[in-house]
């Protein structure tokens, strides 16, 4: 019985003394992650200390200037604009997909997700290329049709390429939709239009706002088709004050207001959301409800989605194939295209690769020892990726220019950038392996003499190299696509596709550009065929 106890003793110290060892980070997890704070706070610590420099009558006078307003209210009517305009799109798709039984769903969904594929600046140099004196309509009908720009062609390019994160997350939380609670409505005599009204809509609310949420932070940060549809909205104008004027405070406070408007519709999103309850009290097991029989309705569903799907992405292929084949590029074009994409790669494959090496830590502190300072580095790392692209680039040159000198206008800046604003991405596939790694392998693992950082690397690492590899594509993807922190932070000379792309177009030059924009979504479409493929494998 004395060696019973010892032996209970012992073990419950040997449990208590792996409890207190559990709770000690490691200092490979713990300076990583105090890291990320930091490279996150740096620069909008440096972009604060820069609109702060004036005096308080020069404040007053930049933030209260009638121009101001203005730049307000074109900013909230494009964004609401959008977003009405994608949610008229994106919830018929996703009700026909989840709710209904149209023949070739699986089709609608590849066609709904594929415009992805297409950057809001294609989307805007598709758009610009159909009217004018040398449009598209002009050369092959005889028609001049006015060119679309302005608030009306900004609003359709971002909607059409935008759509798609909205309609993801409706087609979701319908599929997740308990079939018992629009049933128990029906058997209390309600009508389809009231359970719709009262029950189906309430439900999708948590989706609904977090695809406006995505939405509204893409169009608030938006530059390349905002400035080629030459419509004025605070990006805009942080872009050329940025670019033409020796004194940068007003460009500083023009960015203070985005982020103050960005974090207010992120406040406003936690604040509808966490205040409301959206699963069924009553006992039972969840099901799915019959689906909704669309009889002769399927004729006009169809129509729809091909009116859709021929917007969305036979309009761009058209007028790529169009320009493409009305001045077909020389041999030096061919040449250019790949040595434009080599040079993309060069900066965008060490961001991608540095972006999952420090998700690791993230990703491992917040899953691994939950506390408040996890919290606190988690919270930090989607700092780059909440707030507008143009905010971030132009705080990285206010902390280059006061100092750090050597590296304005270097290729390291534009990495810490692309680094800042896509880490974020990178945790999402990480934190999921790490979710499914037990807990006890690691700890069965130092039972038997492995140090933290032995089991960490032999024991951790080989089950996360999915989830890095699927960050690293998802990054390296994003930022081949990337416009506004490319064009604020290159070396001058520094051409990406995306930068080719919008200086051509920008200047008229649309069969010039038309091989670049094609590289772009033909590359683009990797990540549409890795997000469906991962769907598929869960």
């Amino acid at each position: 019985m004395f060696y019973l106890h010892q032996v209970i003793d012992l073990t419950a110290a040997a449990t208590n003394h792996a409890r207190l060892v559990r709770r000690r980070v490691p200092p490979y997890v713990l300076w990583p992650s105090v890291l990320v704070i930091v490279l996150m706070a740096l620069p909008l610590f440096y972009m604060f200390l820069r609109a702060f420099q004036a005096d308080w009558e020069t404040v007053q006078r930049l933030v209260f200037r009638p121009r101001n307003l203005d730049l307000m209210i074109n900013t909230l009517r494009l964004m609401f604009g959008v977003t009405a305009l994608c949610t008229v799109i994106a919830l018929p798709l996703a009700w026909l997909v989840a709710k209904t039984d149209l023949p070739g769903r699986r089709w609608v969904t590849l066609l709904a997700v594929m415009p992805l594929a297409v950057p809001g600046y294609v989307m805007a140099y598709a758009l610009l290329s159909v009217g004018g004196f040398h449009g598209v309509s002009a050369q092959w009908f005889d028609i001049r049709l006015p060119r679309i720009q302005g608030y009306w062609g900004a609003t359709i390019a971002l909607a059409l390429y935008t759509f798609p994160y909205l309609f993801l997350n409706l087609r979701a939380a319908l599929y997740g939709l308990d079939a018992n609670l629009e049933e128990s409505a029906a058997s209390l005599g309600y009508s389809r239009w009231q359970i719709l009204r009262s029950v189906t809509l309430p439900h999708l609310l948590p989706a609904l706002l977090a695809g406006w949420l995505v939405i509204l932070l893409y169009t608030l940060g938006d530059f390349g088709a905002i400035a080629l549809m030459r419509y004025e909205v605070f990006s805009y104008a942080i872009y050329t004050q940025y670019s033409g004027a020796t004194d940068r405070i007003y460009a500083a406070w023009l960015s203070l207001m985005l982020l103050s408007l960005a974090l207010c519709f992120v406040a406003i999103e936690a604040l509808v959301v966490h205040k409301k309850k959206y699963a069924r009290t009553g006992s039972g097991a969840a099901r799915q409800a019959p689906l909704f029989r669309l009889g002769l309705w399927a004729i006009p569903a169809w129509l729809f989605v091909i009116a859709v799907a021929l917007v969305s992405l036979g309009l761009p292929a058209t007028i790529l194939t169009y320009w493409l084949l009305l001045s077909p590029p020389d041999i030096s074009f061919f040449m250019d295209v790949p040595v434009t994409f080599l040079k993309s790669a060069s900066a965008a494959i060490p961001a991608a690769v540095i972006a999952a090496l420090l998700a690791i830590p993230v990703a491992y502190l917040s899953v691994r020892y939950p506390s408040r300072l996890s919290a606190a580095v988690e919270r930090a790392a989607y700092i780059g990726y909440s707030i507008p692209p143009l905010t971030l680039g132009l705080a990285l040159v206010f902390f280059a220019l006061h100092s750090a000198q050597f590296l304005y206008q270097t290729l390291p800046l534009l990495i810490l950038g692309w680094i800042m604003a896509t880490l974020a991405l990178a945790i999402g596939p990480i934190r999921s392996s790490l979710l499914q790694t037990r807990p006890n392998l690691e700890e069965s693992a130092q039972s038997l003499g492995h140090s933290p950082l032995s089991t960490f690397v032999r024991v951790v690492m080989p089950r996360l190299r999915r989830g890095v590899v699927t960050g690293v594509v998802l990054v390296f993807v994003f930022l081949m696509k990337e416009l506004p922190i490319t064009f604020m932070l290159a070396p001058t000379g520094y051409d990406t596709l995306a930068v080719t792309v919008f200086t051509r177009t920008s200047e008229g030059m649309y069969a010039e550009a038309a091989p670049f924009a094609a590289a772009i979504v033909v590359f683009s479409s990797l990540t549409v065929a890795l997000m469906l493929s991962n769907e598929g494998k869960r």
